[in-house]
């Protein structure tokens, strides 16, 4: 832990409550990267910031300093970010089994349009982010916490594991199926490109 938040964690620890303003200013981008990349949604991250912050902060007593503070904070917004996407991962799985119950929705399903660009606005690289974004969320939370935290945010597999509360061997079997998947999706895109 660097000399300045082990100073500020035991400031908040006897009531400095501006100790951990500075602490939160210090970390939030970082914690906001973090869990837009989890979440793909910034209205989502951001309410992982403020999730993650007030965990951080009601738990602060039960912080252990053998962990840099920010490594601890990473695993408590990680768990967050994880948190909210199983929710939201449920709350879609409930309206989309609701709405296939409903007798009307066979009717409408022909007409939708399709949310694709049209074939003169796709380029190349709009074809990938788009491919990677769809590959992402079709990834676990575990898979695509554990490649974000590896791939993004470069963090180490010790790290991963720490930060997800995994063995490292399960955080090393989560970015490898994560890697496999984005590589499939991405075959007809980079394929096609060769």
């Amino acid at each position: 832990m660097s000399e300045s938040d082990s100073v500020a964690v035991a400031k908040v620890l006897r009531g400095e409550g501006d100790a951990y303003r500075m602490l939160v200013e210090r970390h939030s981008r970082f914690v906001f990267r973090l869990a837009f990349r989890i979440t793909g949604n910034e209205s989502d991250a951001e309410d992982v910031v403020q999730d993650a912050f007030l965990r951080a902060f009601k738990s602060l007593h039960s912080y252990d300093s053998r962990a840099t503070f920010s490594t601890w904070l990473h695993r408590i917004a990680a768990n967050c970010a994880l948190d909210l996407v199983r929710k939201r991962t449920r709350r879609m799985e409930t309206v989309v089994s609701d709405w296939k119950d409903d007798e009307g929705a066979q009717e409408i399903l022909p007409q939708v349009p399709s949310k694709g660009p049209g074939t003169d606005r796709i380029v190349y690289s709009s074809q990938v982010r788009d491919k990677v974004e769809v590959a992402m969320q079709d990834l676990s939370p575990l898979e695509r916490s554990a490649f974000v935290l590896r791939h993004f945010e470069g963090s180490s597999i010790d790290e991963v594991s720490t930060a997800l509360g995994v063995s490292e061997n399960a955080a090393k079997q989560s970015i490898f199926r994560a890697v496999q998947k984005l590589r499939r999706a991405l075959e007809p895109v980079v394929g096609a490109a060769s």
